[in-house]
């Protein structure tokens, strides 16, 4: 092993390189204007694949972004492994917020500053580079590789499900291990064996057929903008919790493995609100709850709004319609299409007269995942991370959504594994992301001893 962990520190700074090239593209899933680039994108993670030696890399339409598919079979008896990543990401928005520009990617502090960066470029770059060195030291790798990457992660993969499903005969593994995720804190060692499932909507209400002038039509002129905020404000109470009937109806007890890890976490309250730039609450909640609420209770959250003047200025206008952007985080024994049903009739209840309503949901959502707790592979990587980061990592759930879990368990048969190198104060889908360069060279040391550990069993 320490052929390949040399190799691999003596070619860091061409792989700090290659990934500040991978950031250079502006792979954004959800705007059709990025499509070329998303293009460029798939085009630059099969070339990297084939460079590292994988004899077989193919881009795979899927109705949508394409995915990435590489194979690298040729060890006999050794369990066969498949890395999952995606080279999709958020938009930069908002741009005046940068200190840099999003695409352009600049090093400060030890920090690679560019959006995509840790979420999931670099982490997906890692294991790759690892391979590449596996082929430069010994000509081959200790277990059967196959890595699937898509397009369309940020977007909330609508075509991956189908997808895998297409592929289950080539996808078939022992164990998925994936790049994307994120550990919990930098200074705590750490593995994702939950999280959140997803369901995305957009609501608009529309009123007049036009757009009418404020004075001549106001007071009279039906106002979505006014109708609009005034149901969302419907779906929840006082108190910030979701008020929508039958919304949580089918929500199972978590694992009290994850109220354990919890309760151990010893969570900063009040760092955890300086941390995020607001003000702290009067009272202060506990650690206990704040984690509590983000781990293992389903929420209802508005990304967006939009109607009316948006320039600079003033414009006096009643709009024609006005919109909101909402996803909602599941918990396990939630459905997504039931959660969208429940709001869509929340939302008809409460609509007022004279105004017309379209809910629309974007792609099917997930559900929540949970890992078993006794897989093999988990102790593996969970050992990894203790020699290296020097403390046996916390299992812990995720509040964010990877929809991968429960694709691969359905189509697959496999358990998936957690291996990301971010963390969760990164600022990924914000203005100024960044990846630890220190997580970047800890990761090529962690993935080429998870490949070899896995080989020999």
């Amino acid at each position: 092993m320490n052929a390949v962990e040399d190799w691999l520190a003596a070619h860091e700074a061409e792989g700090i390189e290659t990934l500040k090239a991978f950031c250079r593209i502006p792979s954004v899933s959800t705007d059709p204007a990025f499509a070329d680039h998303i293009r460029a994108a798939s085009g630059f993670v099969a070339d990297r694949l084939a460079e590292a030696g994988f004899p077989a890399v193919e881009i795979i339409e899927t109705g949508g972004h394409p995915v990435v598919l590489a194979e690298w079979c040729e060890t006999p008896g050794a369990p066969t492994v498949l890395v999952y990543g995606h080279y999709d990401v958020q938009p930069p928005d908002p741009l005046d917020k940068w200190h840099t520009a999003p695409f352009e990617p600049e090093v400060r502090d030890d920090r690679l500053y560019a959006r995509g960066v840790s979420d999931d470029k670099g982490p997906l770059l890692i294991p790759v580079l690892v391979a590449r060195a596996f082929r430069a030291t010994a000509g081959r790798l200790p277990i059967n590789l196959k890595v699937i990457v898509e397009g369309e992660e940020e977007s909330g993969s609508p075509h991956l499900d189908a997808t895998v499903a297409r592929l289950k005969d080539r996808l078939a593994c022992d164990v998925v291990v994936s790049a994307d995720g994120a550990m919990w804190r930098a200074d705590l060692p750490s593995m994702t064996v939950a999280s959140r499932g997803m369901v995305a909507l957009e609501v608009t209400v529309e009123g007049a057929g036009k757009d009418l002038h404020s004075g001549r039509h106001g007071g009279t002129g039906p106002n979505p903008i006014r109708a609009l905020v005034a149901m969302l404000a419907s779906l929840h109470d006082a108190e910030g919790k979701v008020a929508v009937k039958g919304f949580a109806d089918t929500a199972t007890p978590p694992d009290p493995a994850i109220r354990d890890a919890i309760r151990s976490a010893d969570f900063d309250p009040g760092g955890y609100f300086d941390g995020i730039g607001a003000a702290r609450p009067d009272p202060l909640p506990s650690g206990e709850e704040l984690l509590t609420r983000q781990w293992l209770i389903p929420t209802l959250e508005f990304n967006g709004i939009s109607g009316g003047y948006q320039g600079a200025g003033t414009k006096t206008v009643i709009p024609a319609s006005a919109s909101a952007k909402i996803t909602c985080r599941l918990v396990a024994g939630q459905e997504p299409a039931a959660v969208a049903a429940a709001i869509t009739r929340h939302l008809e209840r409460v609509l007022p007269t004279g105004y017309r309503l379209t809910v629309r949901r974007h792609g099917p959502g997930s559900r929540a995942f949970a890992l078993d707790p006794g897989l093999p592979a988990l102790r593996v990587a969970e050992d990894i991370l203790g020699e290296l980061l020097g403390a046996a990592p916390l299992r812990v759930a995720m509040g964010a959504t990877i929809p991968i879990g429960d694709i691969f368990a359905r189509h697959l048969g496999a358990s998936i594994v957690f291996f990301s190198f971010s963390t969760s104060d990164e600022d990924y889908h914000a203005p100024n992301e960044f990846f630890r360069l220190s997580s970047f060279r800890t990761g090529l040391i962690a993935w080429s001893r998870l490949f070899e550990r896995l080989g020999h069993g």
